[in-house]
């Protein structure tokens, strides 16, 4: 049987890295979506040298049109996307006093219609195959909300209202849809922030440590897996015991 193709967005990030290496040692073809070429061709590059030979693909993923050209364009050059993950994001924080549309706006479009956009332009060949995985990556402040995330928090919580409803569409097609939602992870931008800081987020954390972004890869790679089938419309915490519902 040819590889499961695997289609990771915010793949070049700290998240994104580590799901794209497990997915690949799970004998995937791995594709990781990017925006910046400079930075993506670099990463393609030190993969590589830890012996990841990874595709990449320039995807805008807030642009519909931009998702369907480059669903197609794989679909032609490796073949049709068996496994999607939706880990694309970013921030623009703010107290909803002083938040501007654009701060609104641009992070809808990236951490929400983004969701649609790629689901869209993947759902068809995984349709058409009977099988399909699509793990959106939410977050724990799409659960419970944070003071300064109106914006992140409502589109974060926009992938579970998603999630269950194109699960129900595609439960009898071979096609789950669920959705991981991680806590505090230890990547980069968490690691740079000040330690006093750092240590507090910390403390509000139950298990006393942040998570890794292997942790993440862990749980996608589980829900991306064949024994996963029985599983959609779902949502896995991983945050350390700091939210529990």
């Amino acid at each position: 049987m040819s590889k499961k193709i695997a289609l990771v967005t915010g793949g070049t990030g700290g998240i994104g890295t580590a799901i794209c290496r497990r997915l690949a040692d799970d004998g995937m073809l791995v594709v990781a979506a990017y925006t910046n070429e400079e930075k993506a061709r670099a990463w393609q590059a030190a993969q590589k040298e830890d012996g990841y030979d990874f595709e990449i693909s320039h995807i805008d993923v807030g642009d519909f049109e931009s998702c369907q050209q480059a669903c197609q364009e794989l679909t032609e050059r490796v073949g049709p996307v068996s496994v999607l993950v939706n880990n694309a994001g970013i921030t623009r924080d703010g107290f909803m006093k002083k938040m501007s549309w654009d701060q609104w706006h641009e992070v809808m479009k990236v951490n929400l219609d983004s969701v649609f956009n790629m689901s869209k332009a993947c759902l068809e060949n995984m349709l058409e195959m009977k099988y399909g995985r699509i793990v959106n990556i939410s977050s724990i402040n799409g659960q419970k909300g944070q003071m300064g995330q109106t914006n992140y928090s409502a589109a974060k919580a926009g992938m579970h209202g998603f999630t269950k409803a194109l699960a129900q569409e595609t439960a009898r097609k071979g096609i789950t849809v669920n959705t991981i939602s991680p806590g505090y992870i230890a990547t980069d931008m968490i690691m740079k922030i000040d330690e006093p800081i750092r240590n507090s987020i910390m403390d509000g954390i139950p298990v006393g440590r942040f998570g890794t972004p292997e942790e993440i890869a862990r749980s996608v790679s589980f829900l991306a897996g064949e024994e996963a089938g029985f599983i959609t419309g779902s949502n896995l915490a991983i945050n350390g015991g700091q939210h529990m519902c």
